[in-house]
């Protein structure tokens, strides 16, 4: 029987791999929660490859056999795309999209990906845009490779500035615009916080999924969006709760989301 997902989602193959700092447990358990960041971007997991090495690949993160095998079974099932269960440098992301030919994301790409389709404030769409674009910048020779053949000539003289130049300029000068709208949400935000006096507040704290967003309802007797997907809720929620007679602030925080966003 054909599962209606596989119809209508991505399909996807997951890689990883087993080292020496991480065995075949905790390999499992990392893809596991991969097959999940895949369902919450809409995607669905058809097959797993996992490979033992000492430490990833510093060309291809996996070994040239075992990518070879992964582009075969990608043929032969009209698979779109490929995740790895790592962030790939962009040297690796380059010669890994020669052999496999179809799209491929890490495990960063993808938590950004569910965050853009997540965010709904303009704090969370802004620290999204950023990440973003701090994540694109080291990979955008990728996205030039059509440029390859053009050695000069008609239209490609001038004052020295190639395309993929032009294209790190605009994402520098957009990422130094976000930087300062940020700073500009955070202001207006201490000042909502000030406003609020000095009521207790409570913050709820856990990894993504665990259940917090459901907690804030049963407690706070309100409807913030909850749902069993990684990283469902994107955006802070605070409510006012009275509990005997006692007023305090509830907030729903962010999956954790925010420590994957300022890493960048």
């Amino acid at each position: 029987m054909i599962d209606a997902r596989e119809v209508t989602s991505e399909k996807t193959v997951l890689i990883g791999i087993i080292t020496q700092h991480q065995d075949e447990t905790q390999s499992t358990e990392y893809l596991d929660e991969l097959e999940f960041l895949t369902l919450t971007a809409g995607g669905i997991a058809v097959k797993r490859f996992v490979q033992k090495l000492e430490k990833p690949h510093p060309k291809t993160f996996i070994g040239t056999g075992k990518l070879e095998e992964v582009r075969d079974y990608i043929d032969a099932h009209n698979i779109g795309t490929a995740i790895f269960d790592d962030e790939l440098s962009p040297a690796q992301l380059r010669n890994i999209e020669k052999v496999l030919d179809c799209k491929i994301l890490d495990r960063t790409n993808l938590i950004l990906d569910i965050f853009a389709q997540r965010a709904q404030t303009s704090s969370a769409k802004t620290q999204v845009e950023l990440a973003q674009c701090q994540y694109l910048l080291p990979r955008l020779t990728r996205l030039w490779t059509h440029l390859d053949k053009q050695k000069g000539g008609i239209g490609m003289r001038g004052p020295g500035e190639t395309e993929i130049e032009t294209d790190r300029r605009i994402i520098r000068d957009k990422i130094f615009l976000l930087k300062k709208k940020l700073i500009t949400i955070d202001k207006q935000m201490a000042v909502q916080r000030k406003n609020r006096g000095k009521m207790v507040r409570v913050a709820l704290v856990g990894y993504t999924n665990v259940g917090k967003s459901t907690l804030m309802n049963v407690v706070s007797k309100s409807d913030v969006f909850a749902e069993n997907k990684l990283f469902a809720t994107l955006d802070t929620t605070v409510r006012k709760v009275v509990i005997k007679n006692i007023p305090f602030l509830m907030t729903d925080t962010v999956d954790l989301s925010e420590n994957y966003l300022h890493n960048w």
